[in-house]
């Protein structure tokens, strides 16, 4: 057995950096903490090659002396605690000494920094642990961080890094975060010289949040703000009830200005949206938790990404009901205003006079693939497509010899709104109707392969939408094979895209909504691209899922062709989710029950 020795502090440091630096994201975060702590308000972040190659931080913030300049680069050297007591109450970001060193170990270091009273600034080169050079250098109060060549020294941790785009997407996600978390310091994001995003310091959170995440989300979200005399502060935006995404990468908490994942912040926010928004949906919500640093260990991981609560039942309690009491009263005043606005009466009706059909009613009078029988018609401005196109229903799949045999069966009721009760030559036939247009859908869609784009709807006036980096990244994977299949959607601008025709089975005022929802499924997925039919089966089954939301208007007619388009489909027995679409209880079975 080798003997036993102290590791060098090069080595060290290099074992560290792998816990705390884990990608390029890490340095901006553990340098941007740097700076907040400084008592910077306007901060710049450059990166190049998502941070591989290069990343600056420059802030404006106290600076340091040389010989705290110095200093800095030891390992566990800081100003922010001097003993373990400290811990439990500190409220910086960086504490634990370990983020300059460990970067330092791992990469072409440089520091450049001057503290207020100092003439001159003092600059500091390092290079795979190993100090190049100190000296003085002019510069303004401030320091500035250069990090070029990551993980160059550790190749077996470089090669473990993903793409470009995706560690520029995390950076780019992360500075949000740290945005949203301090609206009163100046960001600015320059990827590869192109300034990502630039926000000057403001006192509103929802004018942050407008400019960074987009002002739809802004409008969308409505005040929290606990009571004076509670044992802890909640502030921020949430969502308004009926509002929801497809993941939680919009749920934001931040502890004591924080940014952190907390599954008891989290599913405190999730239990208040209870019966507020639709099953499997998240909310947005930008929530600030103010507390006492002794009630919550902060230091539970490497990274500082996760947080543990003392008393994690008191903390989850007092989130639930604070936002619960905010959605209960916003739902009171919408209801109360509601009441009180003065009746409106309807214009006079008058006949519509004929007029020849537009350009898209001519383009939607090619047959193609259309919502299941049944489907509650939402109506559609006449600009995208013409009432009457919309409400025609969907042509029959090819006829089989299920479907002949179903067209026999007599439909004996409808139950409770969720099922039809069938009479056939074999017995008794329970079809669920949910579940049968969810495979009647899956399955259309699935069959609107059409390289020549008809069964699309043009829309006079394109839907813009932003997406964060990674999500367009993803969208981008996938943007040639949607737009293959009846979808037109175009590149405009960074993170920016217009959708200018969508496919007959999908509605307009749904569009938006879904395309964001396919690009979360595309990012679970992974980004490798896969077999073409199974994008597409995952474009289906999201449609077809989400059909299951809508409410059911179902009448004997429709019950009829909806049967009979399920027994057209290839596998009529399950929804795409894998549950029975129908039961089918055989005459031999309801005599041997009732002994003959």
């Amino acid at each position: 057995m080798p003997s036993i020795r102290i590791l060098p502090d090069r080595v060290a440091n290099q074992i560290a950096a792998g816990e705390v630096i884990e990608r390029p994201v890490a340095v901006v975060k553990e340098l941007v903490e740097n700076s907040i702590d400084a008592g910077a308000d306007r901060i710049e972040i450059e990166f190049r090659n998502g941070g591989k190659s290069y990343i600056r931080i420059s802030d404006n913030g106290c600076g340091m002396s040389p010989d705290e300049a110095m200093l800095s680069l030891e390992r566990h050297a800081t100003s922010k605690i001097r003993e373990a007591a400290d811990l439990h109450t500190v409220r910086s970001f960086g504490f634990r000494g370990e983020a300059l060193p460990s970067i330092a170990s791992v990469s072409r270091f440089t520091l450049r920094t001057r503290a207020e009273g100092w003439a001159e600034g003092t600059e500091i080169c390092v290079n795979g642990g190993k100090l190049i050079h100190k000296k003085d250098c002019g510069m303004p109060v401030g320091t500035v961080i250069e990090v070029a060549h990551l993980f160059n020294s550790v190749p077996a941790r470089r090669k473990f890094l993903k793409t470009d785009p995706t560690e520029t997407a995390h950076i780019t996600y992360t500075t949000r975060l740290f945005a949203v978390a301090h609206p009163e310091v100046a960001f600015r994001v320059i990827d590869g010289g192109r300034t990502v995003f630039q926000s000057p310091a403001c006192e509103d959170l929802r004018d942050r949040i407008a400019e960074i995440w987009g002002r739809e989300l802004a409008r969308d979200l409505i005040p929290v703000r606990s009571a004076d005399d509670a044992p802890y502060r909640l502030s921020g935006l949430t969502a308004r009830p009926g509002v929801g995404r497809a993941t939680r990468r919009e749920l934001i908490t931040l502890v004591n200005r924080r940014p952190v994942d907390s599954r008891t912040l989290g599913f405190a926010v999730l239990d208040a949206y209870v019966g507020r928004i639709q099953k499997g949906r998240y909310p947005p919500a930008f929530l600030f938790l103010e507390i006492d640093p002794a009630q919550v260990d902060v230091n539970v991981h490497p990274a500082k990404r996760e947080i543990r609560f003392r008393n994690e039942g008191e903390v989850r309690r007092f989130v639930l009901g604070t936002i619960g009491d905010t959605l209960s009263d916003f739902s009171k005043r919408e209801k109360a205003e509601a009441a009180a606005a003065p009746p409106t009466s309807p214009p006079p009706a008058r006949p519509a006079p004929a007029a020849a059909p537009s350009r898209p009613a001519l383009d939607r009078g090619r047959e193609g693939p259309r919502p299941p029988e049944g489907a509650p018609k939402a109506p559609v401005p006449a600009a995208s497509a013409p009432a009457a196109a919309q409400d025609r229903p969907p042509p029959a799949a090819a006829p089989t010899a299920g479907a002949s045999r179903a067209a026999a069966w007599k439909l004996i009721s409808l139950v409770r709104g969720r099922y039809a009760l069938f009479e056939t030559e074999r017995g008794l036939l329970v079809l669920h109707l949910r579940h049968a247009e969810q495979r009647v859908r899956f399955e259309r869609i699935l069959g609107s392969v059409d390289p020549e784009g008809r069964g699309s709807q043009q829309l006079l006036i394109p839907i813009p939408v932003e997406l964060e980096p990674l999500a367009a990244e993803a969208l981008e994977t996938e943007l040639e094979l949607l737009n293959r299949r009846g979808f037109e959607i175009e590149a405009f601008g960074r993170n920016f895209y217009r959708i200018l025709a969508i496919p007959d089975w999908l509605r307009q005022e749904e569009a938006e909504g879904f395309l964001r929802d396919l690009v979360d499924r595309f990012r679970q997925r992974g980004g490798a691209r896969r077999e073409e039919r199974l994008v597409w089966e995952s474009v289906a089954r999201l449609a077809a899922e989400q059909s299951a939301g809508r409410p059911a208007n179902h009448n004997e007619q429709t019950a009829r062709s909806l049967l009979e388009s399920l027994m057209a489909c290839e596998a009529p027995h399950t929804s795409p989710e894998g549950r029975p679409t129908y039961h089918e209880t055989g005459w031999s079975e309801w005599e041997r029950r009732f002994g003959g």
